[in-house]
């Protein structure tokens, strides 16, 4: 089974990142762009037996800081 994973800042958290991509966007010409957040994607192979549940407690104690990140689960 294959797992990605989204993770984002939550809302209301500052963005260093996102915004120095959309001041240099800025720099470039690409004026239209008003907001930049900057995620991660992690893409999990797993065995055939692991549960959307085994992916939701990895997330919860490596792959996410849940004070200050959301994220989404995908199966394939």
């Amino acid at each position: 089974m294959k797992a990605r994973v989204h993770v984002m800042l939550k809302n209301g958290v500052l963005d260093p990142q996102g915004e120095a991509v959309r001041h240099a966007l800025g720099a470039m010409g690409f004026d239209k762009v008003e907001g930049v957040r900057q995620g991660k994607v992690i893409d999990l192979e797993l065995s055939d037996d692991a549960t959307e549940a085994d992916v939701r407690d990895m997330c919860e104690k490596l792959l996410a800081n849940t004070v200050i990140e959301s994220y989404e689960i995908e199966l394939a």
